[in-house]
């Protein structure tokens, strides 16, 4: 354990500062859980169940880094206010050995109820589905550096039960297996163990024997710095969740939703891709970054749809005589709009800020737009772009509607093109004019 103390040492101070990204809505508290079922390595569990939580509310599982806890992993990362939003519940295991790693290398983690760490996470999910009502077909995992690990592990381990995952700075599933009582591979830290993708899907498959059912689809994060939990560690992981879920390790979609990450979908082009990695070039072990859980509660599938409400409108719905607007008002004060475009062969990537340069906050936008001759929209995040060519509309996404004063919201698209890789001449936000800069 003096080991991973002194690996990590650095990375914790890294990963200590993601609380200055965000903090929970006060709307509802952090509870801790006692005596939630079987806990063969005295696990701790704490729930986050927001105010507007869903009648049959999703779950995801939080599962923090070595040194952290719970507590810890709720106050440092967005999911809090996310569950907020979109009223899915929270839950955040705590280890509780030295070090507060989590076991992901014993002979017992890595088998369907084996024992250790997974187990008590389990009984976790089992009492949330009991006691909260929860979705048992809408149950998820992420987590960051050990957290990230086990993210992988939970998905090797119960199939059946996750339906997706999301890992930071992890490992493959078996990757830091061990035999000799340690919890430590520095082999696989280093990123010098290389498998072949169906040696990585194995490890997975001899988890579970036997089982034939549906696979969870996976997305993970890496940066290319990270010297505690090694880069090459990110393509190994592609290679073993692209071969359990039989799909091509060739990306069907090569996009960048921010300067210096590069994201790639296998299997398909859809935010829920059986399999996505994101790629951030130049970042060390401090994942997750602001906005990337939104992106993981996005491939999760639980940003779409209405946001539940725990209280009534604050004003009476318009009498059904009085006909609605066909779109919200434009900013008074005006927009700005900045469109790059990174072209290449015959395809193309554009990345577009949009800009409220107004006094009062845009609630739901439309930006309209021209795409010169010849490109034609294959793909895009962050909205919907209709049709997929000449004259388009962009759409706000069920959570980026708002764009307060002096605020910016951020979309990009994917197209091909047959020669012409310029930009639209302009660009009106709910109809009206912005200036293009």
């Amino acid at each position: 354990m003096r080991l991973i103390k002194a690996a990590l040492a650095a990375a914790v101070l890294a990963v200590a500062g993601i609380a200055l990204i965000a903090s929970p809505a006060a709307a509802a508290t952090l509870t801790e859980v006692t005596n939630f079922g079987t806990n063969p390595t005295n696990l701790r569990m704490h729930l986050y169940v927001p105010n507007t939580v869903a009648a049959r509310p999703a779950v995801v599982v939080a599962v923090h880094y070595c040194t952290g806890s719970g507590p810890a992993f709720y106050s440092g990362t967005e999911f809090a206010s996310l569950a907020d939003r979109y009223g899915f519940i929270v839950v955040y295991p705590s280890a509780t050995r030295s070090g507060n790693c989590f076991d992901v290398s014993s002979p017992a983690a890595l088998r369907r109820g084996g024992g250790s760490d997974p187990v008590g996470i389990m009984s976790m999910v089992t009492y949330v589905q009991q006691h909260n009502n929860a979705d048992p077909g809408r149950i998820y995992v992420t987590g960051a550096s050990s957290g990230g690990m086990m993210t992988n592990v939970l998905l090797g381990d119960y199939p059946d039960v996750f339906k997706a995952g999301a890992a930071f700075m992890g490992v493959p599933f078996g990757c830091f297996a061990t035999t000799d009582g340690s919890s430590w591979n520095s082999t696989c830290s280093s990123g010098q163990l290389n498998k072949t993708p169906q040696q990585w899907g194995d490890l997975v498959r001899a988890a579970y024997p036997g089982y034939t059912g549906a696979r969870p689809r996976m997305q993970v994060f890496h940066g290319t710095n990270d010297t505690t939990l090694a880069y090459p560690n990110f393509g190994e992981e592609i290679e073993q969740w692209t071969n359990v879920l039989g799909v091509s390790q060739t990306p069907v979609l090569t996009d960048q939703p921010q300067s210096g990450w590069t994201r790639t979908r296998y299997g398909n082009a859809g935010t829920m891709a059986p399999v996505e990695g994101i790629s951030l070039a130049g970042v060390g072990h401090n994942l997750p970054l602001a906005g990337q859980a939104a992106m993981v509660i996005a491939f999760f599938g639980l940003s779409g749809g209405t946001t539940p409400t725990s209280t009534p409108p604050s004003s009476p719905p318009a009498s059904p005589s009085t006909p609605p607007s066909s779109q919200p008002p434009a900013p008074a004060g005006g927009c700005r709009v900045s469109y790059t475009v990174n072209p290449w062969n015959t395809g193309l990537t554009a990345s577009v800020t949009v800009t409220n340069a107004g006094t009062t906050p845009v609630n739901g936008w439309t930006l309209g737009f021209t795409l010169p001759s010849g490109q034609t929209v294959t793909s895009a995040w962050n909205a919907t772009v209709t049709p997929t060519s000449g004259a388009v509309t962009a759409r706000n996404l069920s959570y980026n509607a708002t764009i307060p004063p002096g605020g910016s919201t951020s979309f990009g698209f994917q197209a091909n093109h047959s020669g012409n890789t310029g930009g639209p001449a302009a660009f009106t936000l709910n109809g009206s004019a912005c200036t293009a800069v």
